[in-house]
């Protein structure tokens, strides 16, 4: 039975584990707090690949006022030698007297390793604590380990009557300042953000993250910052597009048949053809080859239509702007649909006003998150 301390001290490593959200990735963003005689001794969050996770951070900060104390950890502690040595054998040696854990982690190189190390050794160990938060908050890296996949969300924009742009292609700005800083927000939590050929050739999209957008937060060396990813199944991105530009990293997906013209250290991987374009599973599965736990889609009508009838979407992050486009304007989805039984339901999970705008969260009802 966990007590109020617990869950206080829990609550303190899940707000330390948002510190990293920015710049852990592929490693999941996970705090730790080492409490000793209810005082805290040591706290960390991870840091980017390679560097301490959060428990060696914490406990380099405690020193020797580790040996008896307890630490409260969000994701269990690993037990093999990755990039970093394990976290448990670290706790184990450091002479740490018990470890409450939010989440067993379902990593198969872990799954429960780093839990049964520690019992081994004669600590007390508990898991379980707030498990829903750390589940929410670390819900790309979960999914990518528990069903092999990421978690794709994806994001659109449009106004009260459904449209995207005008039918001329003009678009800017439906949303307001404050809409568009959310997005940079989500575009910093993620791993790889993605378009399409025809979003590029539009509107010669950057799909970068701003620094400007985030006031006083840190954020993560530009070696961090999300793959931008334009699924372009005929090469035809130009070499000075603004998404190929800048130190934040690029990759084209296109078609095996496609021949590229591209000048050196472009990053580009082929696919196999599907229909028009590349299939949504295997432009989701090269990004998790490639380690990534969240994906955001930004990208036109016919991508996203297709990512959607695809049923890997986990999520829709909507905003809607008060203003009408008229019939001529351009629809939010290519989604043709012509039975209402094949209607695509959602799941309202958030809703909230940004500036003038509103901003819905949906998920597809087939969708687990």
């Amino acid at each position: 039975m966990f007590s109020a301390i617990d869950h206080q001290f829990m609550a303190r490593a899940l707000r330390l584990a948002g510190r990293g959200k920015y710049w852990a990735r592929p490693n999941p963003h996970v705090g730790c707090v080492l409490v000793r005689d209810s005082i805290v001794v040591g706290e960390g969050f991870t840091q980017p690949a390679g560097g301490d996770h959060a428990e060696v951070v914490a406990l380099k900060a405690a020193g020797d006022a580790a040996r008896g104390s307890t630490a409260y950890v969000t994701l269990e502690p690993c037990a093999h030698t990755g990039r970093t040595p394990p976290c448990s054998l670290a706790l184990i040696t450091a002479g740490v007297a018990r470890v409450v854990v939010g989440l067993r982690d379902p990593n198969p190189k872990v799954d429960g390793g780093g839990i049964r190390q520690l019992l081994s050794e004669g600590i007390e160990v508990e898991a379980g604590l707030m498990a829903a938060n750390v589940e929410s908050q670390l819900a790309g890296f979960l999914a990518r380990q528990r069903r092999g996949r990421p978690r794709l969300r994806m994001k659109l924009a449009m106004s009260l009557d459904g449209r995207t742009a005008m039918a001329s292609g003009e678009s800017q700005w439906i949303t307001g300042p404050q809409a568009r800083q959310d997005v940079q927000k989500l575009r910093a939590e993620s791993c790889a953000v993605v378009t399409g050929i025809g979003t590029v050739l539009a509107d010669d999209c950057a799909l970068t993250v701003r620094d400007e957008s985030f006031g006083h937060e840190r954020l993560p060396p530009p070696m961090r910052r999300a793959l931008r990813v334009v699924a372009d199944s005929h090469l035809r991105t130009p070499a000075d597009a603004a998404v190929l530009q800048g130190d934040q990293p690029s990759l084209l997906l296109h078609s095996r048949e496609a021949h590229s013209n591209l000048p050196p250290g472009i990053d580009h991987t082929a696919l196999p053809r599907a229909g028009r374009g590349l299939a949504p599973a295997d432009i989701v599965g090269e990004l998790s080859a490639r380690e990534c736990n969240e994906i955001l889609l930004e990208s036109g009508p016919t991508l996203a239509g297709a990512m959607l009838q695809s049923g890997l979407v986990d999520q829709l992050i909507v905003y809607m702007a008060p203003v009408l486009l008229g019939s001529h304007a351009r629809p939010l989805l290519d989604l043709p649909l012509d039975r209402m039984a094949e209607a695509l339901r959602l799941r309202l999970i958030d809703r909230r006003q940004i500036g003038d705008d509103h901003r819905f969260i949906f998920a597809p009802q087939q969708s687990e998150s």
